[in-house]
């Protein structure tokens, strides 16, 4: 018990210093040459002299290493920490624009299955070539044409059937009908629309919608026909005009300089309408496969 309070004042005391270690080391030197050599001093070459085995300026010098030792540590923990956190920041950049590049390819790839999707008309959205600058020529009072004007109105009046007496529906289409034949599509077009807006359950609906969008290819405006012609079959197949549409669809894709995309909807004219629709409309779709070289 009383050398504890001696063991634990030992461990508190300083390390020794470079030249305490030193004497320490001649006086262990020392003390093994008096052991192995106990007549006197060795000779020469064994190596000792009586030269003390460190000065103070070595010993000075042997401090300035170590402190040059202990900064150079310093500085290599330093530069390994800098390294690190660079190192951190790297992965962190790295896997950034890895999450960055996996949402610009999964966006792509949802757009590649949308465009795979969507209806074979789709296509109408590339550039018009210079063909689509020439407008089908627009009908005349009193003319008709196997391609660019429909049936009149007592022909329509005829096809669809006995129409009620007092109906404001046909009336307001048939505004927009005489609008059409006079070549005043700009005319035609709003009343047309007012009359799908007023009432949208008529059975006129899809002559308008069709007569709409004629009026548009009649003004050169091809796209956004085809967009009419394509909404009209699309949203009532079974509708009076919707062949009709169909087959001015394939017309419109035509003028865009897309044969291809034409022959495409005059085949899916076939398996919905084929000999179900009217003679002259068979014909004409016949007509634009030659003109488009489908096979």
């Amino acid at each position: 018990m009383a050398l504890l309070p001696s063991d634990a004042l030992a461990q508190r005391q300083a390390p020794p210093t470079p030249e305490q270690r030193i004497e320490r080391l001649e006086k262990q030197v020392q003390q093994m040459q008096r052991q192995i050599f106990p007549k006197g001093r060795p000779a020469d070459t064994a190596g000792f002299s009586d030269d003390p085995a460190a000065t103070q300026s070595s010993v000075v010098s042997l401090d300035q290493r170590l402190d040059a030792l202990e900064k150079q540590m310093a500085d290599l923990v330093r530069q390994s920490e800098e390294n690190g956190n660079h190192l951190r920041s790297l992965e962190s950049g790295i896997g950034q624009l890895k999450n960055d590049e996996d949402q610009r390819i999964t966006a792509i790839e949802q757009r590649l299955a949308q465009a795979a999707a969507a209806p074979p008309v789709a296509a109408l959205d590339t550039a018009p070539s210079p063909a689509a600058t020439n407008p089908m020529p627009r009908p005349r009072p009193g003319r008709a044409t196997s391609e660019t004007t429909p049936p009149t109105a007592a022909e329509e009046a005829a096809s669809a059937g006995p129409i009620p007496a007092n109906d404001p529906g046909e009336d307001a289409y048939s505004q927009g009908f005489h609008q059409w034949e006079a070549g005043q599509f700009d005319q035609a077009i709003a009343t047309l629309k007012a009359f799908v807006a007023a009432y949208p359950r008529h059975r006129r609906v899809s002559y308008a919608n069709n007569l709409i969008g004629r009026s548009l290819l009649s003004k050169g405006q091809t796209r956004e026909a085809a967009a009419v012609f394509l909404a009209n079959y699309r949203g009532n197949p079974g509708g009076e005009r919707a062949a009709d549409s169909l087959y001015y669809l394939g017309m419109a894709t035509l003028q865009l300089g897309q044969p291809q995309q034409a022959c495409r909807v005059y085949e899916e004219f076939d398996a919905i309408y084929g000999a179900k629709a009217r003679a002259d409309l068979r014909k004409q779709v016949s007509d634009a496969k030659t003109q488009a070289q489908c096979h």
